[in-house]
């Protein structure tokens, strides 16, 4: 199984959407999924190379594979729902896949916040979840502003040391509006490690800033960075926002802290990071008449660019129009990844890619 640092550099293949999650579905049920299970986590990592987030898409497939095979998640369990309160809610995900187990729990939140206002999902015992705005979306889509956070592996340095302490820890809000919703994705890391690794696939220098050395000193050489650690994102405020909501998710789900976090990178040991959803009715709190303020306003900050090549767009325009286009037109890969999907799959891609570039 290849890892990510074997990955080609040139996104020189295009595939659809349709057949990149027929794919991807394969190769999990190869490997012990359900159908359901297989097809709800297809849709997540679809979602992130849709949306040009591919440290979250197919090319995560090796890992959930072996994951899969080496009894890491498990598949067609239902997670246990308790609710301690009734608005706070805590999840034991069984091991399941992560997007399964968030759906689940997402539903369940929707629900009860149309009674309570406010309604917050802990969960623990689940796996890697993927990027956040689907699940905010979601909650965005019924109306009520969705909130999302989760720990990783920890791949970023404290502000003033060289050593990774803490996850990438990303954050996801979603706000409703009577259009599309404002939506919020973003990690509290300088870049994610894929990055940093298609730069050590392809010889090329990282920008400064975004990694460490194992000295601490900034480095340009993605090998360097690769054996460092990530920078948090804005320096000290960065770091203060990651190791806030490393500590917020840690507390709320009782998972661990810091370099105790495993599970989403590795094929070799059991999740031990946390998620929290939060979903706010703005119905049920008699806020939703806000929502078309809030449009003509984001509107507004739209039309404030200074001219044609400065244009202004909001959090979750750019990935909408990026979903768009790629939805019509195909999704660009590294042809390595999508070669590694098909054989994970059991088929073979070879000689589909045309090396100026192929569609499949």
């Amino acid at each position: 199984m290849a890892t990510m640092a074997s990955l080609n550099a040139r996104d020189d293949f295009v595939v659809s959407a349709e057949r990149l999650r027929a794919t991807i579905v394969a190769a999990l049920t190869a490997s012990g999924a359900t159908d359901a299970d297989a097809a709800e986590q297809a849709d997540i990592l679809v979602e992130g190379d849709l949306r040009d987030h591919h440290s979250h898409g197919v090319r995560r497939l090796s890992v959930l594979v072996g994951r899969l095979r080496n009894g890491l998640i498990a598949s067609g369990v239902e997670p246990v729902l308790t609710w301690l309160t009734d608005a706070v809610l805590m999840v034991d995900g069984r091991r399941g896949f992560g997007p399964v187990v968030a759906r689940t729990t997402i539903d369940a939140l929707v629900d009860r916040a149309e009674t309570t206002g406010v309604a917050l999902g802990a969960i623990s015992n689940s796996n890697h979840v993927g990027m956040l705005a689907p699940y905010v979306e979601r909650i965005a889509a019924r109306g009520q502003i969705g909130i999302g956070l989760t720990t990783s592996e920890a791949l970023v340095h404290p502000w003033g040391s060289a050593k990774a302490m803490l996850g990438t820890n990303p954050i996801g809000v979603a706000i409703p509006t009577p259009g599309d919703p404002l939506v919020l994705d973003m990690s509290t890391a300088s870049v994610s490690m894929g990055k940093i690794l298609d730069h050590v696939a392809s010889g090329r220098p990282i920008p400064p800033g975004w990694a460490v050395d194992e000295t601490g000193a900034s480095t340009t050489d993605p090998a360097a960075a690769a054996r460092g650690a990530i920078s948090p994102f804005g320096g000290p405020k960065g770091y203060a926002l990651g190791i806030t909501l490393e500590a917020l998710v840690a507390v709320l789900t009782s998972t661990a802290f810091g370099t105790g976090v495993r599970g989403t990178l590795d094929v070799d040991h059991v999740a031990t990071k946390g998620d929290v959803f939060v979903a706010v009715s703005l119905e049920r709190l008699g806020l939703d008449g806000v929502l078309s303020r809030l449009e003509s306003y984001l509107d507004d900050v739209r039309a404030s660019s200074s001219g044609p090549d400065s244009p202004v767009s909001v959090p979750g325009d750019r990935a909408r129009l990026t979903r768009e286009l790629r939805m019509a037109g195909g999704i660009p890969l590294h042809r390595q990844v999508w070669e590694e999907a098909v054989a994970l799959a059991g088929g073979s891609a070879r000689g589909r890619a045309d090396p100026q570039g192929g569609t499949a």
